[in-house]
């Protein structure tokens, strides 16, 4: 005679298994709800009160905030900065994450240490990462200088010069981010059946034709997944920028995350601090809406 528990188990009303299924996804809608959408709620709901300060409490003051962020030029440098950040990180860690994956794919000598190496830079905290450009980057005894002394070039101040200073912080966040888009990728072509080229050598077609009409359309959504995360990781960068520059010089690597954390804590201005982050939260949402509908359109899963 079966067991009674087990064999009324998938027989149970529809009601009393959904009730089960909530109650097993209760905890982290609880633990989600707590640290991600309340305090967005309780940010938002600031964006409209004052700051408050000593014994002055914080007081409805409407737009007033998003109308002094509005008029700020340091808010439009900002965010101009951060939109060249963007334009330029996203491609190249991409594109760069891409390449290395087709490479350390194939069948070449020493692929393990390839791997290895370009994964290294992933787990290394960012600090530690900033600490090492910053020897890379320092005039006269950085590594930089000391190789371009060598053939007879004067020293140069990457990160003290308004007009390099951005492209230095770039460097370094496109050599973090690329080994850990690269991962993704090289587990996306590794699961692409062999069979599909040796159909290809069959009919003839070139590596660029193989490349282009089967291994880009089956990386869709890994691409779809690592372009999402790629901005996300553009307007959220801090910690580097917070060793390396502090944003300068005159806010010329100064982004939207560095920004919010000098008005919420450099300034004490919870006001313009919680409409800032409404606005970089719009500025994300919208980003990955427009991803999801024109990169989305390509992504076939199987």
């Amino acid at each position: 005679m079966p067991e009674t528990g087990r064999s009324f188990g998938p027989f149970r009303s529809p009601r009393l298994r959904t009730v089960e299924a909530w109650l097993l996804l209760l905890p982290s809608v609880v633990l989600f709800a707590a640290f991600t959408h309340l305090p967005f709620v309780r940010t938002f709901v600031d964006a409209f009160f004052s700051t408050p300060k000593g014994r002055r409490p914080s007081h409805f003051v409407g737009l007033d905030n998003w109308s002094d962020l509005a008029h700020d030029p340091i808010f439009w440098k900002v965010l101009i900065n951060n939109t060249w950040y963007a334009l330029g990180t996203i491609p190249l860690s991409v594109g760069i994450a891409l390449v290395m994956a087709l490479w350390v794919n194939g069948r070449i000598p020493g692929r393990g240490l390839l791997r290895m190496a370009y994964f290294t830079p992933t787990v290394l905290p960012m600090i530690a990462v900033a600490d090492i450009w910053l020897f890379f980057y320092t005039p006269d005894y950085g590594l930089f200088d000391q190789i371009r002394g060598l053939f007879g070039f004067a020293a140069t101040n990457r990160l003290g010069d308004p007009s390099s200073a951005l492209v230095a912080v770039m460097v370094v966040a496109v050599w973090k981010e690329a080994g850990f888009f690269m991962i993704f990728y090289l587990a996306a072509l590794q699961q692409i059946p062999p069979d599909l080229r040796d159909a290809a050598a069959i009919e003839g077609a070139s590596r660029f034709a193989f490349f282009r009409r089967v291994i880009w359309p089956l990386l869709m959504p890994v691409t779809l997944f690592v372009l999402v995360n790629a901005v996300i990781n553009a307007f959220r960068t801090v910690d580097h920028i917070f060793m390396m520059t502090g944003g300068g010089p005159d806010n010329a690597t100064n982004l939207l995350l560095f920004r919010l954390y000098e008005l919420g804590f450099k300034f004490w201005d919870q006001g313009q601090a919680s409409a800032l982050t409404v606005v970089l939260i719009a500025v994300l949402s919208t980003l990955a809406l427009v991803q999801f509908l024109i990169a989305g359109r390509g992504v076939h899963y199987r």
